[in-house]
């Protein structure tokens, strides 16, 4: 048997790579008729797609709303300080053919009802650009394809009569939220039920304040207004979490649109009017703007993608789907791997200037888009130098950068070394403590009952790995740009912060670090933190000290390997021995 050279190594690894990449595309996102009409397994596995304006479209494989976060339309609200709100909840589809009726639509009502049951004329799912779906009625086939416009509060969707016997006819019945996300809506005397009309649809706004939310097609459409409301619909998820789970919702009435074996309809909602004549284009010319799904690192650069969010001036990062809005610290902390991965600079940057103009006195607001801002991260502004040292990595360009974030980084320096809060500052021993009763502090920011699920009051490790991290960092970039004055003011606390490092969180015998000291308490408990310390680019640990710590981290909190990890690796061995025999 002959020894794999490096080469034909590399071209193994390189073809299992690919081979997962396809696996995990085609295995993953396929499902057969019975999977797709069994609401047992359908309602269970949820379709989430945004764009860069902060929309996003969710619901479930069958097409049933099974939370309040739900929607097909989600979008930021400006006058509601940017939180997002439910306009468009679902879009019932009926087909109709010599008077008999198929009603494509899915709710669940109290008690557990379905009505309509639309599910059960799904044949095919499939996942590519975007989400298609097939429904085949007797012998009548309608394919339906959803997007979100980027950058914009708009969604539009393609319907494809690929097969009809008979002249057919599309009804369409809108379900209105016109709600905040964490909210449910109650049938009420004050919701508008009027309607303006539109070119090719119409305009509603159930209250002040909202935006309109106008619907069009690209063909002529038949509004029939029969304002109604639809009681009691049920969120399984949010009844299952303990939550309230009943909402009514308002059908303003319904569309009807002729449509022809082979012909296209497109159908918009948004928060502003279009010309219906360019709909079918402006659907195509999106669909080729949506990364293709081909290989298992191109889905993953499409789904970082969709975190990215502009918004007129600012470009921010949306901290995660559907729950939240922009935090500072996950921003700064997701930045390399969202846009530095990708190599896209531009983004990066207009990301870091946006969170420069927000920094006041050293610190930056835990959500930048909020009215009331509230500083409740002590360690937010050190991920921010941290974030542009990874950008600096791609860049290369010291005085630039120092030019452009020099003064940012030097006034978070210096509001940690001149503090004088008794929540957030540094030691006699130039280490960093971070306290406030019933706040926490630290990115462990669970609360029960108004409490910290865990306080961790005192010196945070991850939080002095990173100001020791930062330190050496600034030093380092302003002796390439030629600061001397920052480098003669700092050059001294290298030594002081690491020495204090040491002697602070590792205790010979324990073999990693503690995870927070407090009154020169140390605890001990073994949680991630700690990691940190050892992956940061400038670290007072030795590669010993590094190397004990990542054993315990990987026998105390490493999970086993899943089954199909298991499978893909013994996949890997079997092609390399075949290669070597």
């Amino acid at each position: 048997m002959q020894a794999l050279t490096n080469f034909e190594y590399k071209y193994i690894v390189l073809k299992f790579c690919k081979t997962v990449s396809i696996y995990l595309i085609m295995v993953y996102l396929k499902f057969d008729k019975e999977q797709l009409i069994n609401l047992e397994y359908s309602l269970d596995k949820e379709i989430l797609r945004s764009n860069r304006a902060g929309s996003y479209i969710s619901t479930t494989l069958s097409g049933c709303n099974t939370r309040k976060y739900h929607g097909l339309l989600v979008c930021p609200i400006p006058k509601f300080g940017g939180e997002k709100h439910v306009l468009l909840s679902s879009l019932d589809e009926t087909i109709i053919q010599n008077c008999s009726e198929f009603n494509l639509g899915i709710h669940r009502y109290q008690g557990g009802n379905y009505e309509p049951k639309g599910h059960k004329y799904i044949c095919d799912i499939k996942f590519d650009k975007v989400l298609k779906t097939t429904y085949r009625v007797g012998g009548v086939v309608l394919t339906k394809e959803r997007l979100l416009v980027e950058k914009e509060e708009r969604v539009l969707i393609r319907y494809i009569l690929e097969e009809a016997r008979m002249p057919t006819v599309l009804r369409f019945k809108p379900f209105l939220a016109f709600r905040n996300i964490h909210r449910l809506s109650k049938a009420n005397m004050f919701a508008s039920s009027k309607y303006r009309q539109a070119s090719n649809g119409i305009s509603v706004k159930m209250y002040s304040d909202f935006p309109d939310l106008f619907m069009q097609f690209s063909k002529k459409a038949e509004f029939i207004p029969a304002p109604d409301w639809y009681y009691n619909i049920e969120y399984l998820k949010e009844l299952n979490r303990g939550y309230d789970y009943l909402e009514d919702l308002l059908v303003p009435g319904y569309f009807e649109v002729p449509i022809k074996k082979g012909e296209t309809i497109v159908f918009m909602a948004g928060t502003s009017e279009t010309k219906p004549v360019s709909l079918k284009q402006r659907f195509t010319k999106e669909l080729k703007n949506h990364g293709g799904r081909v290989t298992f690192v191109n889905s993953l650069n499409n789904a970082a993608q969709q975190f990215v969010m502009h918004k007129k001036n600012e470009t921010d990062i949306v901290a995660g789907f559907p729950w939240y809005n922009s935090i500072s610290r996950q921003t700064f902390v997701s930045l390399p791997g969202i846009c530095g991965v990708q190599k896209d600079l531009n983004t990066y940057r207009k990301i870091l200037d946006t969170y420069v103009l927000h920094l006041e006195n050293g610190f930056f607001p835990d959500d930048i888009h909020s009215k009331t801002k509230q500083f409740q991260s002590a360690d937010a502004s050190l991920w921010f130098i941290w974030a542009i040292q990874h950008y600096f990595k791609l860049y290369q360009k010291p005085k630039e950068v120092w030019r452009n974030y020099g003064p940012a980084i030097k006034d978070i320096l210096n509001a940690f070394n001149n503090s004088t809060s008794k929540n957030i500052g540094i030691t006699n021993e130039g280490l960093i403590y971070a306290e406030e009763e019933k706040i926490a502090l630290t990115w462990i920011n669970s609360y029960v009952n108004g409490y910290p699920a865990l306080q961790r009051s005192g010196l945070p490790v991850e939080i002095n790995a990173l100001w020791f991290n930062n330190i050496c960092f600034a030093l380092d970039l302003a002796d390439m740009a030629g600061d001397q004055a920052f480098i003669d003011q700092w050059k001294e606390m290298v030594k002081k912060v690491g020495s204090a490092f040491n002697k602070t969180f590792w205790h010979e015998g324990h073999n990693y670090l503690a995870d927070v000291v407090r009154n020169g308490i140390p605890d001990w408990s073994v949680r991630p933190n700690m990691v940190v310390a050892t992956a940061l680019d400038y670290s007072p640990l030795s590669k010993e000290q590094q190397k004990l710590i990542l054993g315990v981290a990987k026998k105390k909190l490493l999970t086993k390997p899943r089954i199909i990890q298991q499978i893909l690796i013994t996949q890997l061995q079997k092609m390399i021995q075949n290669k070597q025999a």
